[in-house]
C-alpha cells in the first residue's frame, strides 16, 4: 500500500521530498485508530476535530444507512428533502437565537468563504461601498481563496498572497489591550470602511489552540453592531461542544450576525458545511432583483446522507450521557494541568472545555524537524497527536476513556 500511495497520492500539507512517509491505517472504532500491522493509536484530536462522538459511531451509522435506502443525492437548487429540513430545525433550535436562515456547503473553508460573500454581499446589495474585512492575527480560515485571504499565517499563503482580497488584521484581545484594540478597530473604519468581521471565537485552532479574552471581544463586535459591520463567527473547530458550551458564541455578549460550521457537524462521517444567518442578513438578498440572490452553489450541498449524519450527532451532542463524557474529559484535563504546573520545560498550559493545550520553552518550526521527533514519539507510545510546533494539545473524541486519556498525558509527561 505505501508504495502504491507513494506513487500516485499528493497529501495535503506535506512536503513529500523530505516527508516521504505515511501510517496507512485500516480502520477506526471509538477513539482507536488500526494501522495495517495491527497497532493501534489513541486518536487525540478526533481526526481534526471531526469523529467526535467516535469513529463508526453505530447510531451514526444505523441513521445513513437508513437513508440510503431511500435517496442518496439530489440537486439542491430547486428542489429540497426531508433530512435538510429537520437539520436546519434541529440546528437553529442549538444556535445563538438571532440565527434564522441555514446555508449549505461542501467544507470548513467553504463554509467561511460563503460567510465572508454574504458580508460583502450584503453591503453591495444596499448600494454600500464596503470592501475590506477585518480579522485577527494568525487567524486561519481555511484554504480556498476568500478564507486563506482572511488567514493570517503566511505558511500556507505565501504564493497566493497577491490574488486576495482586501483585508486588514488586529491582535487577539488579551485583559490590557481591548481599548486599544478598539481604538484602531475605529481608525480602521474612518479610513476604509469595513464589510465584515471574521474571527475564532475565544480559540484560534491552527495558531495553536490559542486562547484569548471574551470581553476584549465583545468590545470589537459592539462597534460593528453600531457601524453595521457584519459579524462572522467561525466556529468550524470550537462548535459542537468543544469548548465547554455547545457553540463558543454562548460565552459571549453580542451574538455573531453569521456562523460557520463544519468538522464535528457531521460527526466525521461525510463532508459537508453549514454557514447560517441573522434574518437581517437574509432580507438583503430578498427581492425581485435575481442578481441580489448569493449565487454560491456546490454538487453535494445538503447532501441526504450527511444531513441524517449531522441530526445523529446533534441527538448525540444534546444527549446526556454526551454532556456528562464532555464534563468528564474536561475534570481530567484540569487535573492533569494541576499536576503539571511546576514543569520548567513548558508554558502556557490552557484548558477550555475538552481543549488542552501547552507549549515547550524549547521553540521549534511548525513543520520542522523538532516536531516531526514529538509526532514520532507520540506515535511509538500508541497515541496519534498532531503538535503545531512547540504547541502539544489535546482535543479528543467525548468517547474517549479515562484510561486512554491517561495514556496520552504519560506521552506528553515523558516529553518534558
Amino acid at each position: 500500500m505505501k508504495e502504491l500511495d507513494k506513487k500516485n497520492i499528493w497529501h495535503p500539507l506535506t512536503q513529500h521530498k523530505t516527508h516521504p512517509e505515511v501510517l496507512p491505517i485500516a480502520s477506526a472504532k471509538e477513539a482507536l485508530l488500526y494501522d495495517t500491522n495491527g497497532n493501534s493509536y489513541i486518536d487525540g484530536i478526533a481526526s481534526w476535530y471531526t469523529c467526535m462522538y467516535g469513529h463508526c459511531n453505530p447510531y451514526i451509522i444505523n441513521k445513513v444507512y437508513a437513508q440510503m435506502q431511500v435517496l442518496d443525492q439530489i440537486v439542491f437548487s430547486g428542489f429540497t428533502h426531508s433530512p435538510a429540513v429537520e437539520l436546519s430545525e434541529k440546528l437553529l433550535a442549538i444556535l445563538p437565537t438571532n440565527q434564522k436562515k441555514v446555508f449549505f456547503s461542501d467544507n470548513g473553508s467553504t463554509a467561511t468563504e460563503v460567510g465572508i460573500k454574504m458580508a460583502l454581499q450584503y453591503h453591495f446589495n444596499q448600494k454600500n461601498n464596503r470592501h475590506t474585512i477585518l480579522a485577527f492575527e494568525e487567524a486561519f480560515h481555511g484554504d480556498t481563496f476568500g478564507a486563506m485571504s482572511a488567514s493570517g499565517l503566511s505558511i500556507y499563503n505565501g504564493p497566493f498572497e497577491k490574488h486576495f482580497i482586501d483585508i486588514v488584521r488586529i491582535p487577539v484581545p488579551n485583559s490590557k489591550n481591548g481599548a486599544e484594540i478598539l481604538k484602531k478597530v475605529t481608525e480602521l473604519h474612518k479610513n476604509k470602511p469595513l464589510a465584515g468581521f471574521i474571527y475564532e471565537p475565544l480559540v484560534q485552532g491552527a495558531a495553536g489552540m490559542k486562547m484569548y479574552n471574551a470581553e476584549g471581544l465583545n468590545l470589537i463586535l459592539q462597534f460593528c453592531k453600531q457601524k453595521d459591520i457584519i459579524c462572522i463567527a467561525d466556529e468550524v473547530m470550537t462548535g459542537f461542544g468543544k469548548t465547554g458550551t455547545l457553540f463558543a458564541s454562548e460565552q459571549i455578549a453580542i451574538p455573531p450576525d453569521v456562523i460557520c460550521l463544519s468538522k464535528a457537524l457531521t460527526a466525521g462521517m461525510l463532508p459537508m458545511a453549514i454557514t447560517t444567518c441573522s434574518q437581517q442578513l437574509f432580507d438583503a438578498f430578498y427581492s425581485n432583483d435575481m442578481s441580489k440572490g448569493l449565487f454560491h452553489a456546490h454538487t453535494y450541498t445538503a447532501n441526504p446522507l450527511a444531513c441524517k449524519a449531522a441530526i445523529a450527532g446533534i441527538e448525540l451532542l444534546t444527549s446526556e450521557e454526551f454532556i456528562e463524557n464532555r464534563k468528564r474529559i474536561h475534570k481530567a484535563h484540569i487535573n492533569f494541568r494541576d499536576r503539571l504546573k511546576n514543569k520548567s520545560t513548558i508554558s502556557n498550559i490552557r484548558v477550555m472545555g475538552v481543549i488542552f493545550a501547552l507549549e515547550l520553552t524549547k521553540k521549534m518550526d511548525r513543520y520542522g524537524s523538532s516536531r516531526d521527533k514529538l509526532f514520532l514519539h507520540f506515535k511509538n507510545k500508541g497515541v496519534f497527536l498532531r503538535p503545531l510546533g512547540n504547541t502539544i494539545y489535546i482535543l479528543p473524541p467525548y468517547v474517549i476513556t479515562n484510561a486512554q486519556l491517561e495514556q496520552i498525558y504519560e506521552a506528553i509527561w515523558e516529553i518534558l
